[in-house]
């Protein structure tokens, strides 16, 4: 099980920690507000009232053994710049920042991080896609200069195979799952619909209409297939 470390409960920090709580994640939630730590309580798996520049405490807690810490203390540049300098004292290697300023952004960047996170440019972006194409349900930049993409698959690709539709060799992206929609009918008659996902989609599954194709690849192959479809309308 993937386990990670949440800094920082504000907005952001807090829906981090509960979604990857949901998605089965084991989550350790931290922060210096004891008001937010009862309010995370039961919604991750472990919740701490501790101060981020706690050297022994981080200890403590063995943050150092976790997969990735997620800082989501954006609006202190001197705790987020503390924090990061212990987190890669202590021997915390994978680290993502989420900053709200570029004088943030670069001081963590020479402190040798790299996962930076703009939180609202990130969603600015994502507006701008969806505005452009229908198709485009969730859009994120990764900090390696790649991109993920939900996106509604278009009508010419209905009936296809994923290898007829050859899009890694084509299109210069990786398919990483497949989002659909089952419809069963209970015992007493009622239609249940359910939400499924096909996180290992094989080159014979034959796409059908109203499917989610999840993408990966390099953002500039991600915007030019987006700008693609976009122009099929």
């Amino acid at each position: 099980m993937a386990k990670f470390a949440i800094i920082g409960l504000g907005k952001f920090g807090m829906n981090v920690a509960t979604t990857l709580f949901e998605r089965g994640a084991e989550v350790i939630a931290i922060d210096n507000d004891k008001a937010l730590i009862d309010e995370i309580t039961g919604r991750v798996s472990v919740a701490i009232h501790l101060n981020s520049t706690d050297e022994k405490a981080l200890k403590m807690n063995r943050i150092q053994d976790v997969d990735a810490v997620i800082l989501a203390i954006g609006n202190n540049i001197e705790v987020s710049v503390l924090t990061t300098v212990l987190l890669k004292k202590i021997g915390v290697s994978n680290i993502y920042a989420k900053v709200d300023s570029k004088v943030h952004a670069r001081i963590l960047e020479l402190l040798g991080i790299h996962n930076i996170i703009f939180p609202e440019e990130q969603i600015g972006r994502q507006l701008a896609n969806s505005l452009i194409s229908s198709s485009v349900m969730e859009y994120v930049e990764l900090s390696s200069g790649h991109s993920a993409v939900e996106l509604l698959v278009p009508d010419d690709w209905v009936g296809k195979t994923l290898q007829q539709l050859s899009i890694p060799a084509e299109k210069g992206v990786n398919i990483i799952a497949i989002k659909f929609t089952t419809l069963s009918i209970t015992e007493e008659g009622e239609n249940v619909i359910r939400n499924e996902i096909n996180d290992m989609p094989g080159a014979n599954d034959i796409i059908n209409e109203g499917d989610v194709m999840v993408l990966i690849g390099p953002k500039i192959k991600i915007d030019e297939l987006i700008e693609e479809i976009s122009k099929k309308g």
